[in-house]
């Protein structure tokens, strides 16, 4: 039986009652009080999330800069200190490896933030391509990651931390000293709605995660709900939406390769086999991972994600689909039990999210 590894918050979660199933590795809450709950109270107020097991990196050192712009699809020459962005890191064939949100801490020096299944062969594969005399460290062990998200979660900031944050904008952070430790504060999110993170010691994240409990707008937020705000929000998925089979044009990502220098992977972009499209199914049958999409009768495709989505009622999915087949604009998915009839939607599919909304 494979051992679970904890968060700091993992006794937390199975206390309050959380369903915890494994997750990248890790002994994670799926929901507390319900997906569905938890989902809607995030659209509404605000959620809290457990992010603790995605992994970070320090990378810094002269030249450091230089050294990672070729290896990941960010443009670190137009990343300024206080800012994140985020992109790919790719395969020599130009599949993903992973993606990830890259922090500028200052000049030469990044915090780097990837998915927690990927964390061992990412950090591998950054050491083998990055000259030996930068300083380069996995710090995942010692962080914790708190995301907190919704429409109140930045008057639940300011409140529970007596500092005001209206300032912070989209894709930006800060790194400040509270309650006696430094954290950093962002602003990005997965939700769709405005939303924060927050990046401390992992031996502080249990009286700071109690602190944003206590506030009566909050909710803790399990993976479940994460998933379909995710989805409803045309966000992808490592493993599901996005992998090493698939490079980012394919994944319909090609806008964020906007970089002109060379980078590894870059000259595998230009083929382009199969396309990730968005579908709508009305009503409340879902597709699932792998579930087969025809067109006239024929396989032409895979769902990759699919779930209810709570906010619009009906259910929504991310398949890959032959290019021949990415201008059709309706399809069958073939389940296990039935065939659902699917028409081509657009990204983001709900669109009344704040994320991006002017708060100062």
């Amino acid at each position: 039986m494979e051992q679970l590894l904890a968060t700091p918050l993992t006794q937390w979660h199975r206390d309050n009652g959380a369903k915890m199933a494994p997750f990248a590795g890790f002994d994670m809450p799926v929901q507390y009080k319900g997906i569905m709950v938890e989902h809607k109270h995030t659209r509404m107020e605000t959620g809290i999330f457990d992010i603790s097991h995605m992994g970070e990196f320090l990378l810094s050192g002269p030249g450091a800069m230089n050294a990672l712009n070729k290896v990941v699809t960010h443009d670190l020459g137009t990343l300024a200190p206080g800012k994140c962005r985020y992109g790919f890191m790719l395969a020599d064939d130009g599949g993903i490896l992973d993606d990830l949100i890259i922090y500028c801490l200052e000049k030469d020096s990044y915090m780097l933030v990837v998915n927690g299944a990927c964390r061992e062969n990412d950090f591998n594969w950054i050491k083998k391509n990055i000259p030996a005399d930068l300083n380069f460290r996995d710090v995942s062990d010692d962080t914790a990651k708190i995301d907190v998200q919704g429409p109140t979660s930045l008057a639940v900031l300011n409140d529970v931390m007596g500092i005001k944050w209206n300032h912070l904008k989209y894709f930006n952070f800060e790194e400040i000293e509270w309650n006696g430790f430094k954290l950093i504060v962002s602003r990005t999110g997965y939700t769709g709605e405005l939303g924060y993170e927050l990046y401390l010691p992992a031996d502080k994240a249990l009286e700071t995660w109690e602190k944003l409990m206590a506030d009566e707008r909050t909710m803790p937020v399990g993976l479940g709900a994460r998933d379909t705000l995710r989805l409803e929000a045309g966000y992808p998925l490592y493993g599901q939406d996005l992998d090493i089979a698939h490079t980012p044009v394919e994944a319909n990502a090609g806008f964020f390769l906007k970089k002109e220098s060379e980078y590894i992977g870059k000259s595998g972009l230009g083929k382009v086999r199969e396309k990730l499209v968005p579908l709508v199914i009305e009503g409340r049958r879902t597709a699932r991972h792998h579930d087969e999409v025809l067109l006239d009768g024929k396989k032409v495709g895979m769902i990759t994600s699919g779930s209810f989505a709570p906010t619009l009622g009906c259910c929504l999915a991310l398949a890959y689909v032959t290019a021949e087949a990415e201008d059709n604009e309706a399809f069958t998915i073939k389940t296990a039990r039935t065939e659902l009839e699917a028409r081509k939607g657009s990204l983001p599919f709900h669109t009344k999210g704040t994320a991006r909304m002017k708060v100062d």
